[in-house]
């Protein structure tokens, strides 16, 4: 099969890298696949072999998701989201795809509403109309007005095949976030977890014995990088190591060093970063998905604090759910400061430490096994 794969990420790179984990297992069966990417670029995340196609990027303006930002740093215009329709559309009738898959929507990015309905639009007008579907992960925002939920509805009953979950339905089922209907209900196939293969211990050794603090591939973590920095003050025979994402990586991370103790190495988000997990004293994070099946393959203890700014609640139901594991607290950024975190971190690393989980991980692989079983029912 051809595939498409459609994602733009907006703050944090959990979306593109949970594509590019899809698009891993569709290339290793044998398929031909594209990634169309909207979002800013995300050096830590290597594509490797998997074909990447660039739209011009957008990123919303922090958590402000009404207002999306170019690449460099203007209020996106029309120019801007009529080339990124162009470019979208080109890869589509260059590919001709048997599978369509969109990232999210219509469940989210709604602000790209145009974009991707003419994705769709297209789609279904060509020659061989292909499979098409939607990606979602565990949980989502849930929709803060009914239209929301019936623009879903509609959009998924006039266009889509299925809705991929990339969850356990006896874990965390849709309608932990989102109402289901029985249109939609008739459409969710649940895949299990989407990881990448479990990470190898550091072959150099890095991060053993570390608290490793980090906030994902995005521009997001400030209060919890001082927080860190602080504490690490407070435990000078703690090393500590601090992983800074988003585009202007390089530049926070030389801001933070100024103030950072000896015992702090502050740089920029790193790939070996899952590698390091194993071995390290504890992960200190928020809570995306990729960030919580990292530390569930890994068995790393964790203290977890869940975004919360813009009344976003997936993560925070995302680490009550951890919580309950051995190893794993939670910490709301209203009550974060230093004592508190040195508290969190003594308590994880008092229980015992959690087995690397190795199963439930293979949703990609179940995903590829989805979309080819209704491909060969076609006639």
């Amino acid at each position: 099969m051809k595939v498409l794969i459609a994602v733009t990420h907006l703050l944090g790179s959990g979306h593109l890298a949970r594509a590019l984990t899809l698009a891993r297992a569709f290339k290793g069966s044998g398929h031909s696949v594209i990634v169309v990417s909207g979002g800013m670029p995300v050096p830590q995340l290597d594509s490797g072999d998997i074909a990447l196609w660039q739209l011009p990027p957008l990123r919303s303006d922090g958590v402000d998701f009404t207002t999306l930002l170019d690449a460099e740093g203007r209020v996106a215009d029309a120019t801007v989201t009529a080339a990124r329709q162009t470019a979208l559309l080109e890869a589509l009738h260059s590919t001709q795809p048997d599978v369509v898959i969109t990232e999210l929507f219509p469940f989210g990015r709604r602000i790209l509403q145009a974009e991707f309905t003419a994705l769709l639009e297209a789609a279904q007008a060509l020659p061989r109309r292909p499979i098409i579907a939607a990606s979602i992960r565990d949980i989502l925002a849930p929709p803060s007005k009914p239209a929301k939920a019936a623009l879903a509805d509609r959009l998924v009953d006039q266009f889509y095949d299925m809705v991929l979950v990339h969850a356990d339905c006896d874990v965390t089922p849709l309608e932990l976030s989102w109402p289901v209907s029985p249109m939609l209900a008739d459409k969710l196939r649940y895949t299990g977890f989407v990881a990448p293969p479990a990470p190898v211990p550091h072959p150099q050794a890095i991060g053993t014995g570390e608290v490793i603090v980090s906030a994902g591939g995005g521009n997001v973590g400030e209060n919890l990088f001082v927080s860190a920095l602080a504490a690490a003050r407070a435990m000078p025979e703690q090393p500590w190591r601090i992983l800074i994402g988003g585009s202007d990586a390089a530049a926070r991370s030389a801001a933070l060093s100024k103030d950072a103790p000896a015992n702090a190495t502050v740089e920029p988000a790193r790939p070996d970063f899952r590698q390091m997990l194993h071995n390290a004293a504890a992960s200190v994070s928020m809570c995306g998905y990729n960030t919580a099946l990292d530390l569930l393959q890994t068995g790393c203890p964790a203290v977890l604090v869940p975004f919360d700014a813009g009344q976003e609640v997936e993560q925070g139901l995302r680490a009550d759910a951890l919580a309950k594991l051995y190893g794993i607290t939670v910490l709301r950024n209203a009550d974060l400061g230093t004592q508190s975190l040195i508290a969190a971190l003594r308590d994880i690393r008092r229980a015992p430490r959690r087995a690397a989980l190795r199963d439930g991980f293979d949703g990609a692989a179940r995903t590829v096994a989805v979309v080819t079983e209704l491909s060969l029912a076609r006639p």
